[in-house]
């Protein structure tokens, strides 16, 4: 009965720490964009969002990641064996990926806050897409573990990487085109 416990709480520290790391980093964004904004906007915008930045690192993404790691030992603990299998250390290879990336966003926070970071909103938000990418994979792997079609989940992944990056671009097309068309209409309104 406690490996369900401790199921069931790795998978609620799961979706708490994904939570956190996915809003993180759109906060991220936001946080270097307010440099286009005029004083004493860009000002209050940075402040703001070094303390929402703050709060969500520390009271939700790391005790999530706490919990969620926590809770794996005690599913290890309760069924030991489980380490024997090969599929099992691919995927903590992979949570090795997710935990680097989560202390990373770490000291791009203490970066951004120091005004030290050099990331424009584009590359955060490339960026964000990371922990989609390590879900997927880790997630593909818990469910299938050592009957993954490797093929398969090879082609989902670059179609997804792809697919993302053409997200990414397409939005940047986008929002490149209304900024012109937003200074067109003031030049228009200012004449």
């Amino acid at each position: 009965m406690i490996y369900f416990w401790f199921k069931a709480f790795h998978l609620i520290g799961i979706v708490v720490w994904f939570a956190g790391l996915f809003y993180l980093v759109r906060l991220f964004v936001y946080h270097v964009e307010a440099s286009q904004e005029t004083e004493p906007a860009q000002t209050i915008l940075k402040t703001q969002y070094e303390i929402m930045e703050k709060r969500l690192y520390n009271i939700i993404t790391t005790p999530g990641m706490v919990m969620t790691v926590t809770m794996a030992i005690g599913l290890i603990f309760t069924k030991p064996e489980i380490l024997k299998l090969g599929w099992l250390h691919i995927k903590l290879a992979f949570v090795a990926l997710l935990l680097a990336y989560h202390f990373l966003c770490g000291w791009i926070m203490k970066q951004l806050e120091k005004g030290e970071c050099q990331w424009t909103g584009q590359q955060f938000r490339a960026f964000n897409e990371a922990p989609t990418i390590l879900l997927v994979i880790i997630i593909l792997l818990a469910v299938f573990k050592k009957n993954l079609p490797l093929y398969l989940t090879t082609l989902l992944v670059f179609t997804l990487i792809i697919t993302i990056t053409l997200s990414i671009q397409l939005y940047t097309k986008k929002r490149y085109r209304n900024q012109e068309k937003t200074q067109k209409s003031l030049k228009v309104t200012k004449l």
